[in-house]
C-alpha cells in the first residue's frame, strides 16, 4: 500500500519491519502549530484524542493505526508513528536536516552514522530531509542529544530515544 501523506514523502507499509508492526505501540500523527512552530502531534488511532508517548493505553496496533490513517476516521492524520518504550528492545536515532528531499543525497556526517548501522531499519523522515534509524539497543536515561561538529562547526544533531518518544514512520527506505 502506498498513500501520499500531507507531507513530502509517501507511506510504504510493505517496508516496515515485522518486528515493529507486531508490537501494539502505534499512533497516528498530525501536523499542528504550537507556539508558532510546526510540530507532529500523536493521536490515538480511531479517536480524536491525543496520544501520549508515555501512556500505553493511548497506543494501538499497527493494523488499527493504519486503518485510522487510511480511512481518515474519525479524523484525517498525516501519518503513523511508532512509540518507543522500556518494554521493547528498540532505540530510535533521529538525524535532522541531513538529506536532500529531492536528490536523496545524505550529508557526509549523517552517512557516516548510517554506514555504522549493521542491523537495523533506516528510512527517510516525512519531510524527506531527515533520516530515522531504528536498532536494537539501549540509551542511558532513555534519551540523548549530541551536536555533530566538523572542524569545530556544528553541522547537525543526533537524537536517540529508547522510551517516551514516538517516531513518524514512512517506510521509505534509504
Amino acid at each position: 500500500m502506498i498513500k501520499e501523506p500531507t507531507g513530502a514523502i509517501t507511506l510504504i507499509t510493505e517496508n516496515i519491519p515485522d518486528q515493529l508492526t507486531e508490537r501494539p505501540q502505534w499512533v497516528c500523527w498530525r501536523r499542528e502549530t504550537r507556539y508558532g512552530k510546526s510540530t507532529k502531534v500523536p493521536y490515538t488511532p480511531g479517536t480524536r484524542s491525543r496520544a501520549s508517548s508515555t501512556d500505553l493505553i493511548t497506543w494501538r496496533t499497527f493494523k488499527e493505526a493504519l486503518e485510522a490513517y487510511e480511512t481518515s476516521e474519525p479524523m484525517a492524520c498525516d501519518g503513523i508513528g511508532f512509540v518507543f518504550c522500556s518494554a521493547d528492545p528498540f532505540v530510535g536515532i533521529d538525524l535532522d536536516d541531513c538529506r536532500g528531499a529531492q536528490s536523496g543525497e545524505v550529508a557526509q556526517w549523517a552517512q557516516t552514522i548510517v554506514d555504522r548501522v549493521q542491523e537495523g531499519y533506516i528510512e527517510a523522515s516525512p519531510s524527506g530531509t531527515g533520516v530515522h534509524i531504528i536498532v536494537e539497543s539501549t540509551v542511558r536515561d532513555g534519551r540523548t542529544r549530541k551536536k555533530v561538529r566538523v572542524d569545530g562547526e556544528v553541522v547537525g544533531q543526533v537524537e536517540m530515544y529508547g522510551r517516551g518518544k514516538f517516531f513518524t514512520i514512512t517506510g521509505h527506505l534509504l
